[in-house]
């Protein structure tokens, strides 16, 4: 009996142990919570931090379509200001690449051009993938090897001399990106038969063949998550092989903005190990909360997390691209359909998302970056100064979806008299009011509501 009773206490257990172990994941989230820090938002009006950085002017577009994808968001992507636009899928969509009866490669960048001229009327440079391998030199299929080296050698010489030559485009600065997610698209490594250091190598090796060029930057990888194995095997190879190598390019996607910080920390001391090498620019040139299709991509969550991301990467990086400018076709004609686009599709009209808002606060801060303290656990955000206007940028970003907060913002060492005060609503709501300052300072307490974002400005 005493064994029969002893087996169902264990079975009950077992059963119970599922229960036992959400309820302690709920609870060490919600304990969690009720620990974070609050914000209390300082800034002092009179320091000067030098330039305020703007990595975030640069978007990126997927091969979503083939012709013409950005034609319809041209006034809608310039009002964003980006200094430059990627694009990939520049070989195999574009037909550049073909070959005579002859067996000789003939070049046609016509329909390229049209998606580089969308770029230019925006204002912006381009950066391009160079991917995916032409099938008219590619051992099989896109993802895969030249059959000849020296043809893939040829085709980035004559893509570099196209766009940057003096003599063609006459772009200044153009930056191209050996490969798209090579450990995707290819199955690439950093040894073996498929191995990149290879495609760097011919292509760096074309690139430097171009005549009468402006200047322009070649990089890669642009991996699909930040692999220590390939900064440091690439960054050795390209050192022995006397390579030029102008910057280093990542892929990431996380809903926790630390883990974009972390990514850079490790990426600076891998650096630190070769030398100079340390000052190496980089790039995100993908990123965002999730890789697949989600909601929250139609949602405020993907604009409190961009900004949350791009405040702890404001120093930390020289650009990174938000992926991607617009949504792809829709099924079924849905407006709202999870894809990653900061604009719907023209198909069901443009429409701005969250995101795309987001990026619109964000271009109105510029000027020299002000001193700001009293971050909390959700609420992060940077301030500058502009001719006489202060600007705030705040986020409250959380994972949970739960977290509201009353933030006192204070502006300090502020001359006496009357100033405009303008808080500015994620979703276009504007809060207009005079304050007196008497002494020298003001304090305004600003509610900001879960995953939304708020513009703060202040002018005599």
């Amino acid at each position: 009996m005493r064994r029969l009773s002893s087996l169902i206490l264990l079975l009950f257990l077992l059963l119970m142990l599922p229960l036992l172990v959400f309820l302690a994941q709920k609870t060490q989230k919600y304990l969690s919570r009720a620990t974070g820090t609050p914000a209390k938002i300082i800034v002092d009006t009179q320091t000067n931090l030098g330039p305020l950085p703007e990595p975030w002017k640069a978007l990126a577009q997927g091969g979503e379509e083939k012709e013409k994808m950005l034609t319809s968001t041209i006034p809608l992507v310039k009002a964003l200001s980006p200094q430059y636009i990627r694009i990939d899928h520049i070989y195999d969509y574009y037909k550049v690449v073909t070959k005579n009866p002859k067996d000789k490669l003939v070049f046609d960048f016509s329909k390229l051009d049209q998606t580089v001229d969308d770029i230019l009327a925006t204002n912006a440079k381009p950066m391009l993938s160079l991917s995916y391998m032409p099938l008219a030199i590619s051992a099989g299929e896109i993802t895969d090897e030249p059959k000849n080296w020296l043809d893939w050698q040829e085709v980035v010489r004559k893509t570099v001399e196209h766009y940057s030559g003096k003599e063609n485009k006459n772009l200044a600065d153009v930056s191209y990106e050996v490969w798209n997610e090579p450990d995707l698209f290819g199955n690439w490594k950093t040894y073996g038969k498929k191995d990149y250091r290879l495609l760097y190598l011919y292509a760096a090796k074309g690139a430097a063949q171009a005549k009468e060029t402006n200047s322009f930057k070649i990089g890669g990888p642009a991996t699909t998550a930040f692999y220590k194995n390939w900064l440091d095997e690439l960054i050795q190879y390209v050192y022995q092989n006397k390579l030029r190598f102008d910057f280093f390019s990542w892929h990431k996607y996380s809903q926790n903005p630390e883990d974009f910080r972390t990514d850079v920390d490790y990426l600076d001391s891998l650096l630190a190990r070769h030398g100079g090498s340390y000052l190496l620019p980089k790039y995100l040139t993908e990123w965002g909360s999730d890789s697949e299709n989600s909601p929250k991509h139609d949602t405020n969550f993907d604009a409190a997390h961009a900004v949350a991301v791009i405040r702890r990467l404001l120093d930390r990086t020289e650009l990174i691209f938000s992926f991607e400018i617009k949504d792809g076709p829709p099924p079924k004609e849905q407006v709202f359909w999870g894809r990653w686009g900061m604009l719907t599709h023209e198909s069901v009209g443009l429409k701005k998302k969250p995101k795309y808002l987001a990026l619109e606060l964000l271009t109105k801060m510029g000027g020299q970056r002000l001193n700001l303290t009293g971050e909390g656990s959700w609420v992060t955000g940077f301030a500058a100064k502009e001719e006489e206007t202060i600007k705030i940028i705040l986020t409250n970003y959380d994972q949970d979806e739960n977290h509201n907060e009353n933030i006192p913002v204070t502006f300090t060492n502020l001359n006496p008299g009357n100033y405009k005060f303008k808080q500015t609503n994620l979703d276009g709501t504007i809060f207009d009011s005079v304050e007196v300052v008497s002494e020298d300072q003001l304090t305004k307490n600003i509610f900001l509501p879960v995953n939304n974002v708020v513009l703060l400005e202040l002018k005599p």
